[in-house]
């Protein structure tokens, strides 16, 4: 796919995704969401990839949804019929629980789907002038992405429920302080530390890291903590099939760092 709205590099081992319409602040469009899917598909599939940092270009993360845009691609589906169905991508969130470590480097506002596309994210820098907000109810509308779910998990059942009922804007401190995020730092060093938590992801084996992230989508809901360890142990006797884990094992008598993936390049 040829990117209109986004733009993909190579950083060593982790591929850089960033939202580029900077003259909107990044706000999310149909295109947008669609090109975002299939970058993520495409360093999931890519061996030599450990982990994908998503950030905005120029001075915005995301600023929320286009409403031209997102008004424009719903007239143009009604009028399409069942032809838009053919241009539908997969499921958000699914798509992120079910691939290789996402961190995302929030630089600048993310209001909105700007804030809920990154809630199932493994780790959210956050800058310190960062806005971020739940403004749909101050639209009229409700939280997505599942959201509801997310952001209680994050930062608790009072502080969620403030959030999405007030609409309220906060800052990257107190967005780190409540739980939103995972850690603030100032504004120039926002990419740089997100890119260093994907290294410290991306230096370990793909497919295990797939399958902690797998039974973490699974048993944060689970109240049967038996169907917990039942879960953790299939993947645990698979796990030691693997030449990963023979790897691992060899790197340790051998007393050197194990090398789980190819080298990336630039």
């Amino acid at each position: 796919m040829t990117y209109e709205q986004i733009r993909f590099e190579r950083r060593d081992e982790i591929a850089l995704v960033l939202l580029d319409r900077p003259e909107r602040l990044n706000a999310w469009t149909p295109t947008m969401g669609a090109e975002l899917a299939d970058a993520i598909e495409a360093a999931d599939a890519d061996p030599s990839i450990g982990a994908v940092v998503v950030t905005g270009e120029g001075r915005g993360f995301c600023a929320g949804a286009d409403m031209s845009a997102v008004f424009q691609t719903h007239q143009a589906g009604a009028a399409a019929g069942s032809a838009a169905e053919g241009r539908a991508v997969r499921d958000w969130v699914e798509l992120v629980r079910a691939t290789k470590p996402i961190v995302a480097a929030v630089n600048g506002p993310a209001i909105g789907v700007g804030l809920t596309m990154v809630l199932p994210f493994d780790r959210i820098v956050v800058a310190e002038s960062a806005k971020l907000s739940m403004r749909f109810i101050r639209m009229g509308i409700v939280p997505e992405l599942a959201s509801t779910t997310f952001l209680p998990l994050r930062c608790g059942f009072g502080a969620a429920s403030d959030l999405m009922l007030s609409g309220r804007t906060i800052l990257g401190s107190e967005a780190a302080a409540l739980g939103v995020a995972d850690e603030c730092v100032p504004d120039r060093e926002v990419l740089d530390t997100a890119l260093a938590r994907a290294r410290s992801y991306a230096q370990n084996p793909a497919p295990q890291l797939r399958w902690i992230k797998q039974l973490i989508t699974e048993n944060m809901g689970e109240t049967d903590l038996r169907e917990v360890q039942r879960r953790e142990l299939r993947r645990l006797e698979v796990s030691y099939a693997t030449p990963e884990h023979k790897e691992a094992v060899a790197a340790f008598l051998e007393k050197r760092e194990p090398v789980f993936r190819p080298r990336g390049t630039s």
